[in-house]
Formats: structure tokens, sequence, C-alpha cells
């Protein structure tokens, strides 16, 4: 499959009730201890897709609507060429080619329904 779905994501107010929450029900190992404290989920068995539980960053994201939220991220060799597609087709961009600490590279756009979608700049894709 070419671009395959890479990382979700699971975010919202309370970052460490989420985590507990996810923990108990799927009984899935979260690893928060970062600078971020951004809970880490790691796919294991060979079976599923790594991905994050975390809280948001400012009180503006629960007021404009951002939050919460349930993401999915997407292999591609080209954000930027990605985001346009998305536009051509009816989507707006939310987040443009953001380089974080450590090296993943990271967009998002919104369909036309409104959902946001995550875009990972992966050469293989």
């Amino acid at each position: 499959m070419s671009h395959p779905v890479v990382w979700f994501e699971v975010m919202g107010k309370d970052g460490d009730s989420l985590r507990s929450f996810y923990s108990g029900l799927f009984g899935w190992k979260i690893a928060a201890d970062n600078p971020m404290n951004y809970g880490m989920v790691e796919a294991s068995g060979g079976r599923g897709i790594a991905g994050g539980v975390g809280q948001f960053e400012s009180t503006k994201q629960a007021e404009d609507g951002s939050y919460p939220s349930v993401t999915f991220y997407v292999a591609t060799e080209s954000i930027d060429d990605s985001l346009a597609q998305a536009k051509k087709l009816g989507g707006k961009v939310v987040m443009e080619r953001t380089k974080l600490p450590g090296g993943t590279v990271l967009g998002m756009f919104s369909d036309p329904e409104g959902n946001a979608i995550g875009l990972v700049e992966d050469g293989a894709a």
C-alpha cells in the first residue's frame, strides 16, 4: 500500500486520565516519561501501529473545537505536495510542514468534512 497509516494520536484535556483509560481498556503500555509528557504507545507482537495519547497544550485548543480529537497519520514522500493536493480536492491546511525536535517532519490537513488527518514525511512512502 502506498501512503500507509503509520501513527495514531488521541488528545484531550487530561492526558493522564486518557492514558489511564486506554491502558486499562486495551492493556496498552503507554510511556509518558519524556519532556512533553506525551504517552507513546508501542505496537506489539507484529500487529497494529504505534501511536500517542496526550494532552493538548493550551486552553484555546479546547475552546476552538480542536480537541478532543483522534487523528491518524499517513506517510508521504512530500508533505508540501500532499497538502497542495488536499487543498486542490477541497481540504484545508491545518498545519504546514513542520520539523519536530528529533527530525520527524509533520503536516496536517482537514478533509472536506472537517476531519483532521496528519502527514509524516517518509521517503519510502
